[in-house]
């Protein structure tokens, strides 16, 4: 059987990195601490997600920092280090091979960070077809918030690899597009404005857009497209950021499409004729 034998010296080197792993623990707490409070007092001057970012960017740097300073400054705890954990050349390999999606992530949140594409409480929509309210990010991933409970959790270098439409960029309040099908005998013009007076009585929308004198004005409706048995009218609602996207979706439909209704305007759907032949044997 295989005996491992400490002397006095190895067990005082021993204890030493203990220590010293419990005092790099305890100031890279309270550093982190620190990094929150003085983060959280820069959020309430001004906002932005690259605050975020760089709140838990300086906290890994805290940690790190703390522990590599904590180690070189014990003499003689090399031997103890590489017998522990098994040779620094394999470890190297391990965590250089961990480490890759880490620091791609890493980089894709700083380039997010400093050109800030969106915003937290911005309504973007991904390439893939993902749709949410940016709730968080951190130094791997960005939260976006779905209907009800729904939480989104993407990589940083997924989304700085995608293309993103966002609904709200540079703007204090959200946007949702609306695409409205009507049949093609439709009064267009008597179309569009039964849409836009009924998205303009809804109390979840704003006016979006500056008028020709300065004054606010809710975003006009536009005839763009052909679709297979309709006419597709297509508009944008102005939302504040306090507003849940899924209710003011909800209320612009649900008033859009008793509007067409009470002004006889045709909402077209797909529908099948079913036609049965006659039998031609008949029993006398």
């Amino acid at each position: 059987m295989l005996k491992i034998q400490i002397d006095g010296t190895q067990w005082e080197k021993v204890l030493y990195f203990a220590i010293a792993i419990v005092g790099a623990a305890v100031v890279a707490w309270v550093f982190s601490f620190i990094n929150g409070k003085v983060f959280k007092a820069i959020g309430r001057k001004q906002k932005g997600i690259h605050l975020a970012f760089f709140e838990r960017l300086n906290r890994v740097i805290i940690v790190v920092g703390v522990f590599v300073i904590a180690f070189s400054a014990l003499d003689g705890t090399s031997s103890v280090w590489k017998t522990m954990l098994g040779g620094t050349a394999v470890i190297s390999a391990v965590v250089a091979f961990a480490a890759q999606d880490v620091i791609k992530d890493i980089l894709a949140g700083l380039m997010i960070s400093l050109q800030r594409p969106f915003e937290i409480g911005d309504r973007i929509e991904l390439e893939d077809g993902t749709v949410g309210i940016v709730e968080d990010m951190t130094n791997r991933h960005v939260v976006l918030a779905g209907v009800d409970t729904t939480k989104f959790v993407i990589p940083n270098s997924r989304i700085n690899s995608m293309k993103v439409t966002n609904f709200s960029f540079m703007r204090g309040n959200r946007s949702a597009w609306f695409d409205f099908p009507v049949g093609y005998d439709t009064d267009t013009e008597l179309a569009k404005s039964v849409i836009k007076a009924a998205i303009t009585a809804s109390p979840n929308s704003i006016p979006g857009k500056t008028g020709p004198e300065g004054e606010p004005e809710y975003a006009d409706v536009y005839f763009l497209k052909f679709a297979d048995s309709a006419l597709i009218l297509s508009t944008t609602v102005y939302y504040e950021s306090g507003v849940p996207s899924e209710k003011l979706i909800d209320d612009i439909n649900t008033r859009v499409r008793e509007a067409l209704n009470a002004n006889g305007i045709e909402i077209p759907y797909q529908y099948v004729n079913v036609i049965t032949a006659p039998s031609e044997n008949k029993v006398e």
